[in-house]
């Protein structure tokens, strides 16, 4: 089986020892974005909702250098530090899968990497 690393200026560069997703058997696995805008190399947006629209746009950006796009995707993992957070999570979400949304499992941690509100890692097919 071939694989394949993905990288797009277009998304925020690894801040560790990853890809932005490979390629491999037909699928691409994303890693999990953070809201860090790549232009600036920072994140930018201090609540929620403006957190999940630009981590929403990283993971757009990776699947587009990828190939593939939201209509792809089987399924999805949200990280919250605040499961409070959920129902406005889930409406910026609900607009990239307006018909036959992906499996998807949400999990509420401590803490994420730059103490960034919400990440998402998602797979799709190519």
């Amino acid at each position: 089986m071939s694989r394949q690393v993905v990288s797009t200026e277009k998304a925020p560069a690894a801040i560790g020892p990853y890809s932005q997703a490979i390629k491999a058997g037909g699928f691409v696995f994303t890693s999990g974005q953070i809201p860090i805008v790549p232009a600036s190399g920072k994140i930018e947006a201090t609540e929620i909702a403006g957190q999940t629209e630009q981590v929403m746009k990283n993971l757009e950006a990776v699947l587009t250098a990828a190939g593939t796009g939201f209509a792809k995707v089987v399924k999805t993992t949200i990280f919250l530090v605040d499961l409070a957070h959920f129902a406005t999570v889930n409406e910026i979400y609900a607009k990239r899968f307006a018909k036959e949304p992906p499996a998807r499992s949400c999990i509420q941690v401590s803490k994420l990497p730059k103490d960034s509100l919400v990440e998402i890692e998602m797979v799709a097919f190519s």
